[in-house]
Formats: structure tokens, sequence, C-alpha cells
């Protein structure tokens, strides 16, 4: 074993529940674990960062790590957490949708690996498809008491009535037997032991390991369960969103450059807290990098490396430096220059929100300053303020000064297609020439 997986993540914060024998297991021998993972889309959010996190942490200790796809468990929907039943999702869906975090998966996982604890990847729906309802109900329904399964917590919150929870179907109510049916044939098949998840999952895991002892009659049927802390914001607002909605890990869906800027934009008390759950930094580094933080919090130290190691594991080094770049841009001495390196989607979102008009390359040909900060565009309020501005040199492009006599050309573009003029330093609007 190249490390204690429980103590590395008990320091980490990542420990919230663990079934006792757990970390004695883990100490003994390699084991094999697994974290599920739902459906509900064709990619993955940052919320899920921790779970994957999680697997690689298992992995780096000598253990074998599972991830398990639910192609089944999706046509249900996981009540854990809800308020109302989630729309069911048609199977041409579910089945983009598994394809998709399978994909997102490999990034972090290597399923192609021959090591002895190889990553493995499974869908619950492989086992699941050919069972019928009668079998289930006969073999796996009458293990667990209806008792034992409205004592969960998820049941009883959506049974009661309160914070506008509308009851729960008979379908959702089965989620906690599939759920668990699926660590007992991974236990059977895989010989895998424990089960991890988040907090809201305490319960389904544990239907889970309790399964596992009661479909093995007389034999002695290890089975654990770990989970960890939700994670939240400071503030107490949800993680994982942005204004502009969820931060996914698909790069067509979340631009690089967003990623980043997610992860450079948080909290001093938030960063704190992040650094320890979301990189692989030691903790000595870690504990140096607070306290320089503390020292020295305006330059944003802990927001910086953050930034740098979530998008080089979410990404790559590269896209990381490009984002730096980026992001570093607005301030660089040869603007001119370095803004045009940028690829058009990044330079979309540097200047998301500015002002934008549109002129034609044609009018871009003979339009003087004046026109192309009001008449044309409507930056300024009138043709007036506009030669104002002009004549106190507070007008630039491309963070250039300009006077009332220049002329805009196909050299001023960048991307070929904008330009960037600003009126003092807080002004700053886009030209885009179609």
């Amino acid at each position: 074993m190249t490390e204690n997986f429980v103590e590395e993540l008990t320091w980490r914060g990542l420990v919230h529940d663990i079934m006792p024998g757990t970390e004695d297991q883990l100490n003994k021998e390699m084991t094999t674990a697994y974290i599920g993972f739902d459906p509900t889309s064709d990619s993955l959010h940052i919320g899920s960062l921790v779970p994957i996190i999680i697997l690689v942490h298992l992995e780096k200790a000598g253990h074998k790590p599972m991830a398990l796809v639910g192609g089944a468990t999706g046509m249900i929907g996981d009540p854990s957490g809800k308020s109302d039943e989630r729309n069911l999702l048609d199977e041409a869906t579910l089945a983009k949708n598994v394809a998709g975090i399978k994909s997102v998966l490999s990034r972090f996982l290597n399923f192609e690996s021959t090591a002895d604890n190889a990553p493995v990847l499974v869908n619950n729906y492989d086992w699941m498809k050919d069972f019928s309802f009668i079998d289930f109900a006969r073999d796996v329904g009458k293990r667990i008491t209806v008792n034992y399964m409205m004592a969960k917590d998820s049941v009883k919150k959506r049974l009661s009535g309160d914070e506008g929870n509308v009851g729960m179907s008979f379908t959702e109510f089965t989620y906690q037997l599939i759920q668990g049916y699926d660590f007992y044939h991974l236990h059977k098949n895989y010989n895998c032991l424990l089960q991890m998840g988040g907090s809201d999952q305490w319960g389904n895991i544990t239907t889970g390991t309790e399964l596992v002892r009661r479909m093995n009659p007389g034999v002695e049927s290890k089975a654990f369960a770990m989970t960890c802390p939700l994670i939240t914001k400071a503030d107490g607002s949800k993680f994982g969103k942005s204004e502009g909605g969820n931060v996914w890990l698909d790069a067509d869906k979340t631009s690089v450059y967003k990623f980043y800027q997610f992860w450079l934009n948080t909290t001093d008390e938030d960063a704190e807290k992040y650094i320890k759950i979301f990189t692989f930094l030691d903790k000595a580094t870690i504990d140096a990098l607070i306290a320089d933080h503390k020292e020295m919090p305006h330059l944003r130290l802990l927001q910086k490396k953050l930034a740098e190691e979530l998008t080089t594991f979410v990404h790559s080094k590269e896209e990381f430096e490009n984002a730096e770049k980026a992001s570093n841009i607005l301030f660089s001495k040869s603007f001119k220059a370095d803004i045009k390196t940028l690829d058009e989607k990044t330079f979309l979102d540097v200047f998301e929100g500015v002002p934008m008009a549109e002129i034609t390359k044609a009018e871009l040909e003979d339009i003087d300053m004046i026109a192309i900060l009001a008449a044309k565009t409507n930056f300024l309020g009138s043709n007036s303020e506009a030669r104002r501005a002009l004549k106190e040199n507070a007008v630039a492009v491309n963070k250039e000064k300009v006077k009332e006599d220049y002329k805009l050309s196909t050299d001023d573009l960048i991307n070929d297609s904008y330009i960037i003029i600003n009126k003092g330093k807080r002004n700053t609007y886009i030209v885009k020439v179609v």
C-alpha cells in the first residue's frame, strides 16, 4: 500500500460516515471498492469530482476502484435529497448519457490498465436488464422488510410532506433495493467489499451491505460502507454552480477558461477547504500554501494553485496555460499581440457580457472614430460625447490610444472579426465585423 486511504481522506475532510471494520479491511489487503454515477446527463459536472478523486486516491493507495454507471438505476432516479420525482429518461437519451459518462470517467481512471488493481467500469443495466419483476420481488424483495426501507432518511423525508415533498412512487421506493442488489452483484462477481458515495447515500449503501449479508445465509459476508460530506460553500450556497449554471468537466459544455475562472474566483475560506479536497498536493505543501496565503492574501496564492491543479487534472497542462494566459491578457504589456493568440471561443469567454455591436467589412473601410463610438454602435450617447472622449485621449483601440483621425482597418481585427474599444479604464466595447 502506498498510503493509508482512510487516513489520507480524513485529513482532507473527505470522510463523513464509515462502517466499523472498514479501515481495518483496507489496511489488511488490496480491496475492491465502488462508487455509482447517475446518468442524468451525457457528462459530469464538478459535483462529481469528489467521487472521481476518491476513486483516484483509492487506486493510489493500492486498492482496486470500480466506477458503476447506473444504466438501470438511471431509469428510475435516486430519491435521495430530492423533494419530487425526476422525469424518467427514454432509452435513447439514457444510452447517450451512459456513453458520455463513461467517456468522462475514462479521462481519470485507466480502464485499459493491466495492473492488479486496475480500475473497472461497469453498467448495472448489464445485469438488471434480464431480471424479471417476479424474480426480483422473490429473490431480492423478500430479503429486506418494508419497515427497514421506511426507516431510511431519504424515504422518511419524502413521505413527511414537509419542505415541498410530494410523496414517493413505488418506482422510487424500489431504488434502494436495486442499488443494494448492485452491491450484492459486485460483491459476488468481483469480490467488491466496499461501497462509497456522498453522505446522502448512506441509507442506500447500508441497504446494500444488509442485502449482501442476507443473500448469503450461513456465510460470513464482509461488506463495508463509507461516505464523504456533501460539499458546500462557506456562504451556504450550492457548490458546483456558477452564474451560468453547472460547471461541467467537458470543455464543450464549460470552456476551459470558465472552468479555470470558477476556481480562481473562490473565496479565501472556500479555497482553504477546496485545496485539500480537490487536489492531490501533500499535507506539508498545502499547509505551507495556506500559511503563505494568510500572510499575503492579496496574492491569492490558494486560488491560483487551486485553479492550476484542477484545470490541469480535468483538462491538461497545456489547457491550463492557455486559460492562465487568457486570464492575464487584459493586463499584458503586449496586449495587442497576445490577444490575437486567443481562439475565438476563449476570446468571447474573456469578454462575456461586454457590449457588442456589428458592422460590415465594407463599413469598416470608411467609418470614422466618431461613428464607431456613437452613431453606428451607440456605445456612447452622442457624437459630441465621442468627440470629447477622443480629444481627452480617453479612447483606445485594442488597448492603444487613438485620436479622432484614426482609421480602422483589417489590421485591427482579432480573429478576423473583433475590435476592442476602450473609453477610459472602465468602459470596454466590442465591435464585431461581419
